[in-house]
């Protein structure tokens, strides 16, 4: 009997070693800190010095934003590939209300910043309305949809702004490069985002009808979920997130371009599957997603530090992709 109750500690040491090191995100957080530690001595601490550390969190606010919004539509077993295509229209459709070459301006005086984001966010709502009412009212594939949006939202965009669109209102900066309490707007917009995502999905009926559609939308319609009016809902929701990292983009450089967002669908689509979500629906975690994002940003800033050829970029980028899917995919067979 003693040797049982001398036992029981160790026993329960193991145990809790066991569940930390099963915790995915466990296993995500120390990867990070793997790709951190390998690219400071490769960089000679360049890329852990306080200057280009606030770099990747400001440049993580719209890659995380963006992958909110993706986790969302993966949840039901949906993608969005139209997210970098609808932040495009939003920038260059942003730009033209706001801007002052008179060449340019849709609206004589032009838009002031308060008035231009409401029809921003609204843009962005529409986009992902028309997704989800083709994906769940007329059924088709989500892959089909967006990649049609994404490729129509870029060409309205360009057909709205008629090239890059300057001298946009110096106030639309603080969005961008502003800070309150030494803290970055960008962030804190970000952090108030991942709040109310967590809240959304852990704390309300939306939420489990989210995670119950992807797991088993038959089950879930049968059980009374609305199963169309949640995946309506999910990709209005990446719509608007698209639009925010618009907005964030746009105010960091004052200039609105069609290449801004380039790259930001797949970079969502790699955050959420290495933050743990399956592209096959009903599992993952938001705090794996956002470990997810700063695994990316890391790497990619890490590879402008070391002025990697732009090529061999997308090489390492691809490869990530590939291999989030492979793991998503081994995850699955388990």
């Amino acid at each position: 009997m003693v040797t049982e109750e001398s036992n029981n500690p160790s026993e329960k040491a193991r145990e809790i070693a066991k569940r930390i090191f099963k915790n995915e995100n466990f296993v995500l957080i120390i990867v990070l800190l793997i790709i951190t530690a390998s690219l400071a001595v490769i960089t000679k601490g360049v890329s852990i010095s306080p200057t280009n550390i606030k770099n990747i969190i400001l440049f993580s606010a719209p890659r995380g934003l963006v992958a909110i919004g993706q986790f969302f539509v993966i949840l039901t077993a949906g993608i969005d590939l139209s997210l970098a295509g609808t932040a495009v229209m939003c920038v260059l459709l942003g730009g033209r209300m706001m801007t002052l070459m008179a060449a340019k301006q849709i609206f004589h005086p032009p838009l002031s910043v308060t008035q231009t984001i409401p029809i921003m966010l609204l843009a962005g709502l529409v986009v992902g309305a028309f997704n989800g009412t083709i994906v769940a009212r007329v059924g088709v594939p989500a892959l089909i949809v967006t990649l049609g949006m994404s490729i129509m939202a870029k060409g309205g965009g360009l057909l709205i702004s008629m090239g890059s669109v300057y001298e946009l209102p110096r106030e639309l900066a603080f969005i961008g490069q502003g800070e309150i309490g030494g803290v970055p707007v960008s962030i804190i917009i970000f952090v108030v985002v991942a709040a109310v995502a967590h809240f959304v999905l852990y704390h309300t009926t939306f939420g489990k009808s989210v995670y119950a559609v992807g797991g088993n939308p038959v089950t879930a319609y049968l059980s009374g979920i609305r199963t169309k009016s949640v995946l309506l809902t999910v990709y209005m929701i990446s719509g608007v997130l698209a639009a925010l990292a618009a907005l964030i983009l746009l105010s960091r450089t004052l200039v609105a371009t069609n290449v801004m967002a380039q790259g930001l669908e797949l970079d969502s689509i790699a955050a959420c599957v290495l933050g743990g979500a399956s592209l096959s629906g009903g599992r993952g975690s938001l705090t794996g997603v956002i470990i997810g994002v700063l695994i990316i940003s890391i790497i990619n800033n890490g590879m402008i530090v070391l002025a990697v050829d732009p090529r061999i970029q997308d090489l390492v980028r691809g490869g990530v992709i590939f291999a989030a899917v492979a793991v998503d995919s081994w995850r699955r067979r388990r």
